[in-house]
């Protein structure tokens, strides 16, 4: 069996364009390590505090680990991601491989210019990551980890005039906030990495299939209408199965991910003035995406993550300004409790579903 996807090549090619990016970043040239790497270690610390405090979610894995990386760094680190995390996908296409040499090194080489060159442009827009994907104890120092790409922190701090040590914990919160809901909740990183297997299980390649959605793309955006705008390129090719997939593990992130933001609101109150400036700034440069960098960004459906952030958090706000504290609590407590991306939109749907009390007229959040 010959696997698909050119990783190693996927990895130089990501690698060149973080470099090539970092060389022209004049505002990251000065970029040193070592300072980061003992401002986030401490900060980490502090947040886990904070996380805990604001959510009553306490991680069973030990303290978090903070590593600052760079962004050739993050490239590394999200190859050997995507190579776990896709491997129910890749084995069985490695099955389907052209029977000649020749072609399946062409089709190794086009996978791994096109992952590398994903990835590699994705590094110079992350700020900070946890890798949740532990699937193995060979390598268990790199796994469970919280990322901060530093130049890309260094970046947005000198470039909008940011308070370093406030600009730090304010991500560091976010993303120990992600690090609580899956070693805080004994069930939910089970759950969310069977949803993601059966996804990839359930996808049949089918090139007629690909080449017809490229073309109905086209027709729909030439009509006024971008279906790109749900769920990218993926949402697209689903099938009416992986499509039930996709609408609960796209509610799953979306309350995962408003719960991160809510929860960095609160936790760091008292800490951290400049929060407000800090989201407008970060909503303003994912709005400002144009040309190319847009595309990108639909086709790999980040605008529809970018909306999940807003929908999570109205859902929250929305559930506990209906039920309470204690009715949103109840999304940790069974896989069943977890709401579809139908009842992120629609908070009162999700109330009625697991038997809370919902006053009339309640609105949805979208």
């Amino acid at each position: 069996m010959s696997d698909p996807v050119g990783w190693e090549l996927a990895e130089k090619v990501g690698v060149a364009v973080a470099d090539r990016v970092g060389r022209r970043d004049a505002s990251s040239s000065g970029y040193r390590p070592d300072p980061l790497v003992a401002d986030f270690e401490e900060l980490t610390a502090e947040a886990e505090v904070l996380v805990g405090q604001a959510t009553g979610l306490v991680s069973q894995a030990g303290p978090a680990r903070a590593r600052v990386t760079d962004r050739a760094g993050w490239v590394r680190a999200n190859v050997a991601s995507f190579r776990r995390m896709l491997a129910p996908l890749t084995d069985r296409l490695g099955d389907r491989m052209p029977k000649s040499a020749a072609a399946a090194k062409v089709t190794r080489t086009l996978t791994g210019v096109e992952v590398g060159a994903l990835l590699g442009w994705m590094s110079t827009r992350v700020l900070g990551q946890y890798d949740l994907l532990i699937v193995d104890d060979d390598s268990a120092t790199e796994q469970d980890l919280v990322y901060y790409v530093g130049p890309n922190v260094v970046t947005l701090e000198q470039r909008f005039g940011f308070p370093p040590r406030e600009f730090r914990l304010w991500l560091a919160l976010h993303e120990v906030t992600h690090r609580a809901q899956f070693t805080g909740v004994p069930w939910l990183r089970g759950h969310f990495l069977s949803l993601v297997e059966a996804s990839l299980g359930s996808i049949e390649p089918d090139p007629k299939r690909f080449v017809s959605t490229l073309r109905r793309v086209a027709e729909e955006v030439r009509s006024g209408r971008n279906p790109l705008d749900e769920g990218g390129l993926v949402s697209l090719l689903a099938t009416a199965e992986q499509q039930e997939l996709l609408s609960r593990i796209g509610g799953m992130m979306s309350l995962l991910e408003g719960h991160g933001d809510v929860t960095m609101d609160r936790a760091g109150a008292d800490r951290i003035p400049s929060a407000p400036r800090f989201g407008r700034v970060l909503q303003e440069r994912r709005a400002r995406a144009s040309g190319p960098a847009k595309l990108v960004q639909k086709l790999i459906g980040l605008d529809a993550k970018l909306k999940q952030y807003e929908q999570g958090e109205r859902f929250i706000r929305t559930v506990e300004g209906l039920g309470g504290p204690d009715e949103l609590a109840r999304v940790w407590e069974r896989p069943e409790h977890l709401p579809t991306l139908a009842e992120i939109r629609d908070p009162a749907a999700w109330m009625r579903r697991i038997g809370a009390p919902v006053p009339g007229g309640a609105a949805a959040a979208s």
